[in-house]
C-alpha cells in the first residue's frame, strides 16, 4: 500500500538517502528484502494496538482504551514536534536527511 511514503521501495529509497544498506544489497534487493517484512510488521503492529485497546476496556483502566491510545498519541505528536523544533534551532535540516 502507498500509505505515507511506506512501501518497501520508499523505505528502500529512504535507507539509500541516509547511506545505510543491507551488505551486499542494492536498492531494489533492499526492497524486495522489505516487501516480506513491512506488511507483517505492520498488522503486528495494528493487532498488539487493538489488544491493548480491548485489555485496558476490560480491566476498567482510568478512562478507556480508546482514550488511554489517544492520549497516548498526543502525547508523541507533541514530542515529535518539540524534537523537530530543536533540531531546526540547531541548523539539522530533517528533509536532507529524507526524515520529515
Amino acid at each position: 500500500t502507498e500509505i505515507s511514503h511506506t512501501t518497501a521501495r520508499d523505505v528502500a529509497r529512504q535507507l539509500t538517502q541516509q547511506q545505510i544498506s543491507v551488505r551486499g544489497m542494492r536498492e531494489q534487493a533492499t526492497a524486495n528484502l522489505l516487501k516480506r517484512y513491512i506488511p507483517i510488521a505492520a498488522a503486528l503492529g495494528g493487532m498488539c494496538i487493538g489488544l491493548l485497546t480491548v485489555v485496558a476496556d476490560l480491566i476498567g483502566a482510568i478512562g478507556s482504551g480508546t482514550g488511554i491510545l489517544m492520549a497516548v498519541t498526543i502525547i508523541y505528536d507533541y514530542y515529535e514536534s518539540y524534537m523537530k523544533e530543536q533540531m531546526a534551532g540547531m541548523g539539522i535540516d530533517l528533509a536532507k536527511m529524507g526524515l520529515q
